[in-house]
C-alpha cells in the first residue's frame, strides 16, 4: 500500500524523527486510473501509522444546534493494545488527527475503487485505535447522487452507516439540498439523531455557516428546531479545543431547485468563514480551527487551488490566519497541498488544503502536533490514505490494512436486501421496448443509434431544464446503458409495460450526476465528430444518444473531422458562433470515451440530479412513454453533384444510410422521394446490420428531374431553390435535402451543370453535368455560411437540413415532451 504523505511539520520536529519533508502528491479521481505521482514531484514515502497514548474521550459543542449528549466510542471499534508515544511526535506534543472524506454520494457497497462503507468505517476504527485523539469529518455531498441501494431508501442506509462509523461533523454539500432545505431539516437531521441514539453516540453535525434563513423570515419547515443550520462545532480532544466551520459553494442556487431553498440566502464563503473562525478562537477558545467547505479546486495542481480568479482560489487566499486547515470537496479530485499563510510569521509550515476525491476511494488524514503547555500548534502533516489498492491484474481490492467494520457491513447487507424489495416498486409505464443497438450476432452495438440512447437524452434534457432552463442539447454515451428497458413483464407483480426501480437502475447503474455547460455551435459539431473514435480506441465508433430537437446528417465516408454535414436544433440550422447550453452525465462531461470537447465547456454546473433520479421523475410525470422511432441522424452521401443546378431529365443520385434501428423496432421496407409536391419514386431499404457502425437501413436513391415541374410546385423558367424530401412513413423519419432546379427556356433540353453562374459558381458556369462525376467527399467540414441559412450546397459533401415528421404517438412521447 502507498501512503501518499505531505509533511508540514516544523523543521525541529522533522529532524527529531529523521524524516525529510515530502513534496506535494495528488491522486487522480478517475475510477479507472491508479494513484499516480505528478510529473517532476518526489516519490511518495511509505510510512506506517504511529500509535499514541490514550487520552480522554472528546466532548463537543455545536453552534446554533440543540445540546448534545457526550460522544461514545463508535460501535465495533476494535480494541487497541497499549499505545506508545508516536514516533513522529516529541514528548511535549500531542498528536491530533482529523480524517476527512467528501463526495461520498451513498457509495455504501464496495464497487471497484469505491471501498464501501464497511472498509471506510474499518479504516476509521484502526486510525482511532492508533490515536484516540482522532476526529472524523466530511466536506459534504455524503448523500444525493447515490447508487441504487442507498438512493431507493432515501439515503437512510448511508446516514446510518456513517453514524455507526463514528462521523463527527460535516459541511453540507449541494446534494444535501437535493430535496430542499426542509427535507434536510425535517428528515435528514432527525434521522441522524435517531440513529445516533441507537448507536449510543453524539449526533454528528451538518454545518452551513454561509446558508442563512432570509432576514425577517423563518425557514417554515415542520421541525422548528433548529432555527438555523449549525455554522460551527467544537470538541475537546487531546487537551485541545478543536473547532470546525462548515460552508457550501456559493453556486448552490444554481445546483438545486430554487423553490427548495427559497427561504434561505447563500452568503459569501470567505466572509462567513472568517467571522465564525474569529468567534471560535476569540470567544470559544478554539486551539485548532478546520474549515470544511463544499467547494474545490478544478485540477490537482497546487496552482489551481490558489488561483485567485477561481471560486476555490478566492477561498484559499481569503480565509484568515485563524483557519488552520481546509478540507474541501465538490470537484471530486484528490489532492494534498501545503499553502503558505503570510500571517503565520511564527510558523515554519503552511496550511493543509486537502480533498479525498470521491466515493470513499480515499481518506484525508491531517495530523496536528499540539503543545498543550504552550497552547499552540507546533507542526502539521497530511496524507491521502487509499482505501482500495490495485492488484497485479489492475483490479481494485480493499486495502488489506483495514478490516471491514462488522456493524457497518451488517447495515449495508440489510440495505441491499431492502433495495431488492423496494426495487420491485413500479415507476411508470412504457408502450414498447426501449432498446440498445445490436450487432449481427445479437450482441450490443455501441456504434448504432438506439431508441434507448435517444430516450435517455430526452429524459436528461428534461431533468437539466429544472435547474438550468436554458439547456437545449443533451448527449448520452452508449456505454452508460447497461441493459434494455423491455416491455415484457416478469410476472404478476411486474406486468407488461411496467418499469420498476430495479429495472431503471439496471439500465443506468453508475449514478452519474448530470452536468450542464456552454458550448459553441462549432464545439457541438466537434462533439458529434468525436463519435468517430481515435485510432487505437476499443471501438471505432460510439453513437451518442441525442435529444429529439437535435438532428444531423453525416457523410459515412468523410475524412477525419469532416463527417458532419448539417446540424439543426428545433428545425433551425446550428450557428457555429452561437452558444448553447448542453447537458451530459458527469462521465461524458469530463471527456470520457474520448469526447474531449465536452471537457472544454464553460459555465459548468452540477444540476443536482443523478441519471437514475432523472429517469424516476420522468416516468412518474410522463407515463406511458412511447419510443420515438424516427432517426435523429441519417447518413447522406451524394453520388451526383450536390452543387449542380439540375434541369429536367437530369438524374439526382445519392446513397442513404442509418435509416433504421437494429432490433425490434418498426421498420420501413421502402422510402419515397419527392421534389416539392411531386413524388419521384419509391426505393427499397436494405435492413442488413453493419457491425460497429450506424449504417443499418441503407438505400440507393436515383431520381430524374421531371420534364413538367409544375407538378412540383415550381416555376417553369429560372433557377429555383427547392428540396428533395425523403420520407419513411412507418417510422416517421423525414430528411429534406436542398437542391436547385432550373426548367430553362425549353424544358428537358439542358444539362444539370449548365447554370454555374446562377448558383454562385465560377463565371463560366463550370460545374459538371451532375450525372457522372462523384463528389469530393473529403470536404473541409461544414461550410458555416450555409449552416447559417443559405440553402445552396457547396461541393464536398454538401450541407443538408434534416427535418422530422412524427408518427402518431401519445403526448407523452419522449420526442415531444422536451420540445
Amino acid at each position: 500500500m502507498r501512503l501518499i504523505r505531505r509533511s508540514h511539520r516544523a523543521v525541529a520536529a522533522t529532524a527529531a524523527i529523521g524524516l525529510a519533508a515530502v513534496g506535494m502528491a495528488s491522486v487522480p479521481s478517475a475510477a479507472d486510473e491508479p494513484a499516480a505521482q505528478p510529473t517532476g514531484e518526489p516519490s511518495a514515502t511509505v510510512l506506517s501509522e504511529p500509535t499514541a497514548s490514550p487520552t480522554p474521550e472528546p466532548t463537543s459543542t455545536p453552534s446554533a444546534t440543540p445540546s448534545a449528549t457526550p460522544s461514545a466510542t463508535p460501535s465495533a471499534t476494535p480494541s487497541a493494545t497499549p499505545a506508545a508515544t508516536p514516533a513522529d511526535e516529541t514528548a511535549d506534543t500531542v498528536p491530533i488527527d482529523v480524517l476527512g472524506i467528501n463526495d461520498f454520494h451513498g457509495r455504501i457497497e464496495a464497487d471497484g475503487q469505491a471501498a464501501g462503507a464497511a472498509v471506510l468505517a474499518g479504516a476509521v476504527n484502526q486510525m482511532r485505535a492508533d490515536n484516540p485523539n482522532t476526529l472524523f469529518a466530511a466536506a459534504g455531498d455524503l448523500i444525493g447522487a447515490s447508487t441504487f441501494v442507498s438512493f431507493v431508501d432515501q439515503d437512510h442506509p448511508t446516514l446510518e452507516a456513517l453514524t455507526a462509523a463514528g462521523l463527527d461533523v460535516s459541511a453540507v454539500g449541494n446534494h444535501e439540498f437535493d430535496q430542499g432545505y426542509c427535507d434536510l431539516v425535517d428528515r435528514v437531521i432527525p434521522f441522524i439523531e435517531e440513529m445516533s441514539a441507537e448507536y449510543g453516540r453524539e449526533p454528528w453535525q451538518y454545518l452551513a455557516a454561509n446558508v442563512k434563513v432570509k432576514d425577517g423570515q423563518t425557514h417554515g419547515c415542520e421541525n422548528s428546531e433548529p432555527a438555523e443550520l449549525a455554522e460551527s462545532w467544537t470538541t475537546e480532544v487531546g487537551g485541545a479545543t478543536v473547532g470546525f466551520v462548515g460552508a457550501v459553494t456559493e453556486h448552490l442556487p444554481e445546483l438545486v431547485s430554487p423553490d427548495g431553498i427559497a427561504q434561505v440566502d447563500v452568503l459569501d464563503v470567505v466572509e462567513e468563514t472568517n467571522r465564525v473562525a474569529d468567534q471560535l478562537t476569540q470567544e470559544e477558545g478554539a486551539d485548532i480551527v478546520v474549515l470544511l467547505v463544499h467547494e474545490g479546486a478544478a485540477t490537482t495542481d497546487q496552482s489551481s487551488a490558489t488561483d485567485p480568479d477561481t471560486d476555490f482560489g478566492a477561498i484559499v487566499n481569503g480565509v484568515n490566519e485563524n483557519v488552520d486547515a481546509i478540507v474541501s470537496g465538490h470537484t471530486h479530485l484528490a489532492y494534498d497541498h501545503e499553502i503558505a499563510v503570510p500571517e503565520w510569521d511564527d510558523r515554519d509550515f503552511g496550511r493543509p488544503v486537502v480533498s479525498a476525491g470521491q466515493y470513499g476511494y480515499n481518506l484525508n488524514k491531517i495530523r496536528f502536533s499540539y503543545d498543550p503547555a504552550a497552547d499552540e500548534i507546533t507542526g502539521v502533516d497530511s496524507e491521502i490514505v487509499p482505501l482500495t489498492v490495485e492488484d497485479d491484474e489492475g483490479n481494485w481490492q480493499p486495502n488489506p490494512e483495514f478490516q471491514p467494520d462488522p456493524t457497518v457491513a451488517g447495515i449495508v447487507e440489510d440495505a441491499v436486501k431492502k433495495a431488492e424489495e423496494l426495487g420491485a416498486e413500479p415507476l411508470g409505464e412504457i408502450t414498447a421496448d426501449f432498446n440498445r443497438a445490436q450487432q449481427s450476432d445479437g450482441s450490443e452495438n455501441r456504434g448504432g443509434e438506439s431508441t434507448l440512447g435517444n430516450f435517455v437524452a430526452d429524459v436528461q434534457l428534461s431533468a437539466a431544464q429544472v435547474t438550468d432552463p436554458e439547456t437545449q442539447i443533451a448527449f448520452m454515451n452508449p456505454g452508460g446503458l447497461r441493459t434494455d428497458m423491455t416491455y415484457a413483464g416478469t410476472g404478476a407483480d411486474d406486468p407488461d409495460g411496467t418499469v420498476t426501480y430495479r429495472e431503471a437502475a439496471e439500465v443506468q447503474p453508475f449514478a452519474n450526476t448530470l452536468v450542464t455547460m456552454t458550448l459553441t455551435g462549432e464545439q457541438v459539431v466537434d462533439v458529434l465528430e468525436e463519435q468517430w473514435q481515435p485510432e487505437g480506441a476499443s471501438r471505432p465508433f460510439l453513437k451518442l444518444g441525442v435529444n429529439a430537437e437535435l438532428d444531423y446528417t453525416y457523410d459515412p465516408q468523410g475524412a477525419e473531422g469532416e463527417h458532419i454535414t448539417s446540424v439543426t436544433l428545433g428545425g433551425e440550422s446550428l450557428d457555429p458562433d452561437a452558444e448553447y447550453r448542453v447537458v451530459a452525465n458527469s462521465f461524458l462531461a469530463s471527456g470520457g470515451d474520448n469526447f474531449s470537447t465536452l471537457a472544454e465547456g464553460t459555465d459548468v454546473a452540477d444540476t443536482g440530479q443523478i441519471d437514475l433520479q432523472a429517469m424516476v421523475d420522468y416516468l412518474a410525470e410522463n407515463s406511458p412513454v412511447t419510443p420515438d422511432y424516427a432517426q435523429r441522424a441519417v447518413g447522406v452521401q451524394w453520388v451526383s453533384d450536390p452543387d449542380a443546378v439540375y434541369t429536367p431529365g437530369d438524374e439526382v443520385a445519392l446513397d442513404l444510410s442509418s435509416l433504421l434501428f437494429s432490433t425490434t423496432e418498426p421498420m420501413d421496407e421502402t422510402l419515397t422521394v419527392a421534389l416539392g409536391d411531386a413524388e419521384l419514386g419509391e426505393f427499397e431499404i436494405d435492413d442488413t446490420i453493419v457491425d460497429t457502425t450506424d449504417q443499418v437501413g441503407s438505400a440507393e436513391v436515383r431520381v430524374t428531374v421531371p420534364d413538367d415541374l409544375s407538378g412540383a410546385g415550381l416555376q417553369q423558367a429560372g433557377a429555383t431553390d427547392t428540396e428533395l424530401t425523403v420520407s419513411l412513413p412507418e417510422t416517421g423519419t423525414e430528411v429534406t435535402l436542398p437542391i436547385t432546379v432550373d426548367a430553362g427556356d425549353e424544358p428537358g433540353t439542358e444539362t444539370g451543370g449548365d447554370s454555374g453562374d446562377e448558383t454562385g459558381g465560377d463565371a463560366t458556369g463550370g460545374t459538371d453535368d451532375g450525372t457522372d462525376e462523384l463528389p469530393d467527399t473529403g470536404s473541409s467540414g461544414i461550410t458555416w455560411w450555409i449552416v447559417g441559412g443559405i440553402v445552396v450546397l457547396v461541393l464536398g459533401g454538401g450541407l443538408y437540413a434534416l427535418s422530422r415528421r412524427r408518427t402518431s404517438t401519445p403526448s407523452s412521447d419522449s420526442g415531444d415532451s422536451n420540445s
